[in-house]
């Protein structure tokens, strides 16, 4: 079926959504049409610091793969999720316990010329995994980096405690920076200096242009320019696909997505991402500092209605982490829509029928994710009828970001937050312990001896079959129990592009390899 403009726009009209064209348009086209240049329509926005360490934000670590190398790559093939190659790093192996060795990539050199060596490893994952930057969540944990030579490198574990074999996939999640911009961090924070296949150029608003690097590794990229343009509102990113304002566009409603099938000039895709939606509960203040409250509110949730609300975009499972992450399993004692069950939970904590409970303000977003506003209704009436008292509000990313995260004194604002997360290796350590870790717990402040104690078990696990025992057995059915967030559903990444492009692969969590990619 052929979607024209005039009838995507009276769609959008009917969904009451602005459809407006924003952004320089005529600069996009010219863009677009010059054959060279790829325009993206991201969904989200990036930070005000380059430096990798100092976030955890999804749009942000797309821009990243476009810069940055890393010492591996995880492609994470739902039919092959363990599957690593080489990136920085060309050959890999466990020395001991606590030990893992690194040979090195020769003859690559950073964006601002400097060679790629070993000092660069050591700089970043020593200065990286440091509890005070932000990003530490992503690392097992501090790490000592030995130089055996230029281009060997040794990650040694046993001064933190823990197993080298936790940096196994890891290593393909971590941005390396060069160790001149380690020691300087202010340059660091200033613009993004990686080896990968595009070098950043300069920043035009809510514009990122990056150039094709001559000199990397595998090849100049075809393309020569990459525009990035964030682009919040999802009919406004369609409208300029349709319009040929944009070559490539993400996070679309299934609706969109539907529409755009057979669409002339148009090429569809899906996946399975590694991804999982969550509604994190401030655990750290009232009401939902009370387990029973927790549970009491997850059982006044029927998550197949969101399921058949959200479509295409999402693949039911019972798990805090996605299928393409090591460990998976559906859970037996995964927390099921029960009424009943919400009112006794609910009577035990003090709060029959939810009398006595405080004003809950649920954060989510619009635009990044689809059909958050729609599930959020639904969500939030399903909450009413069981008494809580829930108050919805719906944020465009950027502000909404601003409001995901524990603050300096612990404390969070809201009391449920929707937010999804993803991570680029088959690790479940990256969900796991920046997420339900007291130490991080980022969200949702939970502090639980008894799930630190799970965590550090399976992380100390000298096999990878002894590991998968404990998350399967111990660590996920906990957070089950526990349940310091709620997984609503594993995300399907729905995206649409110009037919013109060819050879770009989708990662997992997001980012895109443009390396090879083409246009015409």
């Amino acid at each position: 079926m052929l979607t024209t403009r005039r009838k995507f726009m009276a769609g959008a009209s009917a969904l009451g959504v602005g459809a407006a064209l924003v952004g320089p348009v005529s600069l996009n086209r010219a863009f677009a049409q010059d054959g060279k240049t790829l325009v993206f329509a991201a969904a989200g926005t990036v930070t005000s610091s380059w430096d990798p360490s100092s976030h955890t934000i999804a749009p942000q670590i797309t821009t990243e793969e476009l810069v940055f190398g890393r010492l591996t790559k995880c492609p994470m093939r739902p039919e092959n999720p363990g599957e690593i190659l080489p990136d920085l790093a060309l050959e890999w192996k466990l020395i001991d316990k606590h030990t893992l060795e690194y040979k090195l990539r020769q003859g690559v050199t950073f964006h601002d010329g400097k060679e790629f060596k070993a000092e660069d490893v050591k700089a970043t994952y020593e200065y990286a995994s440091q509890p005070s930057r932000p990003a530490s969540a992503w690392y097992p944990g501090q790490v000592e980096v030995e130089i055996v030579d230029d281009y060997t490198v040794r990650l040694k574990t046993e001064k933190y405690g823990y197993p080298a074999l936790n940096f196994w996939y890891v290593s393909a999640f971590l941005p390396i920076m060069s160790a001149r911009d380690v020691a300087d961090p202010d340059v660091l924070k200033q613009r993004p200096n990686g080896t990968g296949a595009f070098k950043y150029h300069e920043t035009r608003g809510d514009q990122i242009i990056f150039k094709a690097n001559a000199d990397y590794y595998g090849g100049k990229p075809a393309l020569d320019t990459l525009l990035w343009t964030y682009v919040p509102d999802a009919n406004t990113r369609v409208l300029g696909l349709l319009n040929g304002q944009y070559h490539l566009t993400e996070r679309l409603e299934p609706e969109q997505f539907e529409s755009l099938k057979g669409e002339a000039g148009i090429t569809t895709h899906s996946s399975l991402s590694s991804e999982n939606k969550y509604l994190h509960f401030r655990c750290n203040k009232p009401p939902f500092d009370d387990v029973r409250v927790r549970m009491a509110a997850v059982h006044a949730i029927d998550r197949e209605q969101v399921l058949a609300l959200v479509g295409e975009a999402a693949q039911a499972s019972n798990c805090h982490i996605s299928p393409v992450k090591f460990g998976y399993k559906d859970v037996d004692n995964y927390p099921k829509y029960d009424p009943e069950l919400c009112q006794k939970l609910l009577a035990e904590a003090g709060y029959p029928n939810g009398q006595g409970l405080p004003e809950l303000e649920y954060i989510t977003s619009v635009g990044f994710y689809p059909k958050t506003r729609e599930y959020g209704e639904l969500i939030t009436a399903m909450l009413q009828e069981q008494g809580f008292p829930v108050k919805l509000t719906t944020l465009e990313p950027a502000a909404w970001e601003e409001q995901i995260y524990r603050r300096a004194d612990g404390q969070g604002p809201g009391h449920i937050i929707d937010v999804g997360w993803i991570t680029g290796s088959p690790e479940p350590d990256l969900v796991l312990r920046p997420n339900y870790y007291s130490q991080f717990a980022l969200i949702n402040g939970i502090g639980d001896a008894e799930i630190d104690a799970s965590l550090d078990k399976e992380r100390n696990a000298e096999t990878t079959e002894e590991r998968l025992k404990l998350l399967q057995e111990e660590t996920l059915p906990l957070l089950a129990e526990k349940v310091p967030s709620l997984s609503l559903f594993s995300s399907v990444f729905l995206r649409a592009m110009s037919k013109d492009l060819k050879g770009a692969y989708f990662y997992p969590n997001g980012p895109i390899d443009l390396s090879k990619a083409t246009l015409g």
